[in-house]
Order: structure tokens, then sequence, then C-alpha cells
């Protein structure tokens, strides 16, 4: 009864791109009514997070705190083969995350009153991501 899924989600560029609908579709056409979702971004220059749905601010400050941790350009780097903000979305992805697992119950996310899933695009420019969406049953 487990299931799984594979996302494509397009970035406008650097922010946050709400999934949360698109992943509670696959949890709820899983059929599994108790179990664990585990969403996962295969790239290295995105991540995944769970944060404030309701005001976009929240996501607009985490953006500025992270840019302060890994700025675009930093003259110590050294990988720079895609510009100047290559290294610091390597970077932020790791500061992140690239998965993250949610519970499931009555075929619905657990999530609470004011959390959503969000891909959080790390490159300036825009980007096609493939997020896989995994169903287990507990």
């Amino acid at each position: 009864m487990n299931r799984q899924a594979i996302l494509e989600v397009s970035t406008r560029g650097r922010g946050t791109v709400d999934i949360t609908a698109q992943v509670a579709r696959v949890a709820a056409q899983s059929g599994v009514d108790v179990g664990l979702v585990h969403v996962f971004v295969q790239h290295t220059s995105c991540s995944l997070v769970i944060t404030e749905n309701a005001d976009p601010d929240v996501r607009r400050d985490l953006e500025t705190i992270i840019a302060r941790l890994a700025p675009d350009g930093d003259p110590v780097y050294r990988h720079d083969a895609e510009g100047p903000d290559d290294m610091a979305s390597h970077a932020r992805s790791m500061l992140t995350a690239t998965g993250v697992s949610v519970p499931l119950r009555g075929g619905r996310l657990l999530l609470g009153t004011w959390q959503g899933i969000y891909l959080w695009e790390h490159r300036t420019s825009p980007h096609r991501r493939s997020v896989v969406v995994t169903v287990l049953a507990a």
C-alpha cells in the first residue's frame, strides 16, 4: 500500500514555492490511512522546509538570514562554475534540508495550523526541480 510519486516543480528563481497541496494530493491518493510522508528534492542547490504558511514576511526574513550565512559571490569560494550564486546555493541547501517527513493520519498530512511545505530555490534563475514524495504505511 506504499506509494511514490515524483513532482516536477517550476521555480521563478530564488524564493519559495508552496508544494503542500501537491504533497497532500499524493498522500490522499495513496490509500494509506496512517503512516509517514517523506519528501525529498533531487538537487543540490535548492532545499525543502516546513515553515509558516500564513505570513509571507516569514519566508522573506528567512531569505535575509540565509543570505547573511551564505552570501553570493563571496571571494573565498572556489566553486563558481555557474555564476556568483553557485556555491552560495550549495551552502544554503546544506544549511537547510533536502528532505522532510510529515506524519499521516486519516490520509491527511498532520501539519500544524500555520505550517506548509516549501521548495526553497537558492539559485537566482528559474529552474525545474524534481521532488520525490514517498508515502509509507505504518
